[in-house]
């Protein structure tokens, strides 16, 4: 890992939480995620299943994070299963962890190795009444996608098939979307990183640079500042290929007049920064630029003024709507007849505005939480309003991070530029 060490006292208090919301008797086990072949006999790049990272802060493949709280083995309570050191595979791989380093990474004083778990694992799961397994329930979940997380939980119930199983999932989307002041931390860091990769491409950005050529210094910013990567795809998207949401080709030239759309983030500590700025090639807004603009960072203001713990999130997005309208009418995008004549079914600033206002952040770029209940203290949120105009060949978003706390909710980007002016005087040095 290129990151400074993580307090394991983040890894601490979430099992502790997790561990408070289990049923008695039971037992949890959660399963890291394999590593994935790429061609020939190339793999992807490891990416850890973040519950495991959430429980544990480790990142190794056949990691396993197993909970028994009443176990009447003082010794059982919390147990970290990693792989056992291969002085072969180090030599082509790299370094394994050795126990004492698991568990100061993670604080759990019981660690074993995967080869020789089997045995005590079945003695408890002999005593134990329930069972807690996790698989991917994000609700952004592509249907059609391989489900390599339920190979672990088939096989356990075919071992066991009398035991009472439980969805973790349903635990998890309830903690891991309220994110502690240590969480918080780590995210801040991700945010400062991708915050300098900000700094430096608004002085970079020139008409003749070519897309790719942004990505690289943004990548520069990451590794350079202990980033592991960017925790998404990198969209640089000028002039017309801005209204296209994922874009990631990267491969054009920005030209002189055009906006340059930027939507990255650095991943820290296995937290997800998420930024989106919209700035002008040449360094200038046009006036017609600098409406459409503001009219953007006005929706965005007023989402993070209404975005505070009790809201429910569809009362928020049905405000959110309200006041894109009403830009959308203040900017000749739309009328109040259009208004009236759209309905519900396809309301008029969907052409202009057509994804979501937010999501949760967190280890998952789209972090598990719930859209269907009052925000909670302790959420983290992306808001990131959008206006896309086919006709005018322009698309323009802008997105910071958000931490809900009693008093409303903190931007945690506060002080990297967001308005005209600030993006301008940056541009000109």
């Amino acid at each position: 890992m290129k990151y400074s060490g993580i307090p394991s006292s983040l890894y601490t208090k979430n099992r502790q939480r997790f561990m408070k919301r289990m049923a008695p008797n039971s037992i949890a086990i959660f399963h890291a995620n394999p590593v994935f072949p790429e061609n020939g006999d190339a793999t992807y790049a490891y990416k850890a299943n973040s519950t495991v990272v959430w429980l544990s802060g480790v990142v190794q493949e056949k990691t396993m994070v197993i909970l028994y709280p009443d176990n009447a083995d003082p010794n059982g309570r919390e147990v970290l299963v990693v792989q056992r050191p291969n002085a072969m595979l180090e030599k082509w791989n790299g370094h394994l962890l050795r126990k004492d380093e698991a568990t100061a990474l993670s604080g759990i004083a019981n660690v074993q190795y995967v080869d020789s778990i089997d045995a005590q694992l079945q003695v408890w799961m002999h005593h134990a009444d329930t069972v807690y397994l996790a698989t991917n329930e994000n609700d952004r979940l592509g249907a059609d996608s391989p489900r390599t997380d339920l190979t672990f939980v088939h096989q356990l119930m075919e071992r066991y098939p009398l035991h009472r199983y439980e969805r973790a999932a349903r635990i998890l989307k309830d903690l891991r979307s309220i994110k502690t002041k240590e969480e918080i931390e780590v995210v801040k860091k991700a945010i400062a990183i991708t915050g300098k990769a900000f700094d430096r491409v608004l002085k970079f950005v020139a008409p003749g640079v070519m897309e790719y050529e942004i990505e690289a210094e943004i990548t520069h910013e990451f590794i350079r500042n202990r980033a592991t990567r960017h925790a998404y795809g990198c969209i640089i998207a000028s002039g017309d290929r801005a209204r296209v949401l994922h874009y990631v080709d990267n491969n054009q030239e920005c030209k002189d007049g055009e906006l340059l759309l930027m939507d990255f983030g650095a991943e820290y500590g296995n937290y997800a920064a998420d930024l989106s700025r919209t700035i002008p090639v040449d360094g200038v807004f046009t006036p017609r630029q600098r409406e459409v603009y503001n009219a953007c960072l006005n929706v965005h203001n007023y989402c993070a003024a209404i975005l505070k713990p009790g809201i429910n999130y569809a009362d928020y997005i049905e405000k959110v709507n309200k006041e894109m309208e009403k830009q959308l009418v203040k900017i000749g995008l739309i009328t109040k007849a259009d208004i009236k004549n759209g309905g519900q079914e396809e309301p008029a600033f969907r052409k202009y505005f057509y994804h979501g206002i937010g999501h949760h952040l967190g280890l998952d770029v789209h972090d598990l939480g719930t859209r269907n209940e009052p925000v909670k203290e302790g959420m983290l949120f992306t808001i990131e309003p959008g206006i896309y105009i086919e006709e005018e060949g322009m698309g323009i978003r802008i997105e910071n991070n958000y931490w809900l706390t009693k008093n409303g909710s903190v931007d945690l980007f506060k002080g990297i530029p967001i308005t005209v002016d600030e993006i301008e005087t940056v541009m000109a040095r």
